[in-house]
């Protein structure tokens, strides 16, 4: 176990903001760590790091007690925090050396490293550019080779791709895959569920100070009351009367909510339950002119929505 944390406690005064929180991340895992914001998540990277101290419980990383001065354990930990964390004086290049410079003291060991590490992120063609040249895209490359320089096994990432352009986000996601296939265990948190669902194994979900889900994607979603959604977009001749149509079908047995926009109606079915026939049924019945109708399955923002009460697409930049 890369990651262990039990019964974690943690206060600012009368603000509880860890309620015995607990955590595992095996060896190898890409591990997916969301909540709303104030939900803690931030309070517990910190006490798993060191950096703050906690009133009850125990965090070990590689089957060891985790210290303010356990050095050798911080060795193997790299930290790509949301707020870029570069020296504006420098170059990309002395950036990335300085970073690397507090866990390697041999010169041509580190001059491989930072080489390596300018590669893997794509920062070629501006070793000798300062931060304040750089797009918002690359300077989170940036931030990232100053995080992973050194080769650490274990690579936390908090909300690595915000307000960066496809294709920089394209590239981090590779390159936070590539490192998880070279060896490095992941801690990853961000507000783009897309992100989420594609790289990440398992994930937990922190809700005021506890996680209160955690599985893979799959697992998560059969946790939910909600299933299947269902859109229905009518054509002109129906539009006028889409309130009464929309209150037609969420009186179906399997529906458990319907909204309209104006032009088309969502219907959520419940888990394990389809209504597409039922709703097309009653659609005929009543001679309702529809276009195109179509099924989307759960998505980790309907998880998140149901166990949290928020759209963590709503959290993104408050």
């Amino acid at each position: 176990m890369v990651v262990k944390i039990e019964n974690l406690v943690k206060r600012y005064g009368d603000l509880l903001a860890l309620d015995h929180f607990e955590l595992s991340v095996k060896q190898g895992e890409i591990f997916g760590l969301l909540g709303p914001n104030g939900s803690g998540k931030t309070t517990a990277i910190l006490c798993m790091l060191a950096l703050l101290k906690f009133s009850k419980g125990s965090v070990e990383l590689f089957g060891r007690e985790m210290r303010p001065d356990a050095y050798d354990i911080k060795r193997d930990i790299g930290i790509i925090m949301q707020n870029v964390a570069v020296y504006e004086e420098l170059t990309v290049y002395e950036n990335i050396d300085y970073f690397c410079g507090l866990y390697v003291s041999d010169k041509s060991d580190r001059q491989a490293l930072v080489e390596e590490a300018i590669s893997f992120v794509g920062l070629e063609d501006f070793r000798k550019f300062y931060p304040k040249k750089l797009s918002g895209g690359l300077l989170r490359r940036l931030n990232i080779a100053c995080g992973i320089a050194h080769k650490p096994k274990l690579i936390i990432l908090d909300e690595p791709t915000v307000a960066v352009d496809p294709q920089s986000r394209n590239k981090i996601l590779e390159g936070i895959v590539e490192l998880n296939r070279q060896g490095a265990t992941i801690i990853y948190t961000s507000h783009y569920m897309e992100e989420v669902e594609q790289i990440c194994s398992r994930v937990a979900i922190m809700d005021k100070g506890k996680v209160i889900a955690s599985g893979t994607t799959s697992e998560l979603k059969n946790m939910i009351r909600t299933g299947e959604k269902i859109t229905i977009e009518l054509l002109d001749t129906a539009i006028a009367d889409i309130a009464k149509t929309t209150d037609k079908i969420s009186t179906l047995p399997s529906v458990l909510s319907t909204t309209h926009n104006g032009t088309s109606i969502q219907a959520r079915s419940e888990q394990n339950r389809h209504s597409l026939s039922s709703v097309i049924q009653l659609l005929n019945q009543d001679s309702i002119a529809y276009g195109r109708i179509f099924c989307e399955l759960p998505t980790l923002n309907d998880v998140f929505l149901e166990m949290t009460g928020k759209h963590l697409r709503d959290q993104q930049g408050v």
